[in-house]
């Protein structure tokens, strides 16, 4: 019998969410191809957003958002649209995160995210 493997899709993360049109927006993605569920900072300088890294310091080092489907940054800017506010329920494992962070980087990401009003199950 041939498995059938489902590949990650807009919104997969979701478990729930208030109202949709006050939990996501479009925004502007700074750089990278990214996937659904990427775990986002917002670049402090300019407003957009990149992956969520914990080593930086361009605003980046905060968990902010979630990205809802697809965006390919990797020749410039591209529009996409995030969870960046709750109240909203994600599931932790569908969620990416870039790298490779430690268990206490990605809690802080679940924390920062929790301020927002996103609660990581």
């Amino acid at each position: 019998m041939t498995t059938l493997v489902e590949g990650t899709h807009p919104g997969g993360f979701l478990v729930w969410e208030a109202f949709r049109d006050y939990t996501r927006e479009t925004i502007t993605v700074a750089a990278g191809t990214l996937e659904p569920g990427t775990v986002l900072g917002k670049i402090t300088a300019s407003g957009k957003y990149a992956a969520h890294d914990p080593a930086a310091v361009d605003g980046t080092d905060t968990a902010v958002a979630l990205l809802w489907g697809k965006a390919d940054a990797s020749a410039g800017d591209a529009p996409a649209v995030a969870l960046i506010r709750g109240p909203a329920i994600v599931n932790r494992h569908d969620l990416v995160f870039a790298g490779t962070p430690s268990e206490g980087e990605i809690a802080a990401a679940h924390a920062a995210l929790l301020a927002a009003g996103i609660l990581v199950r």
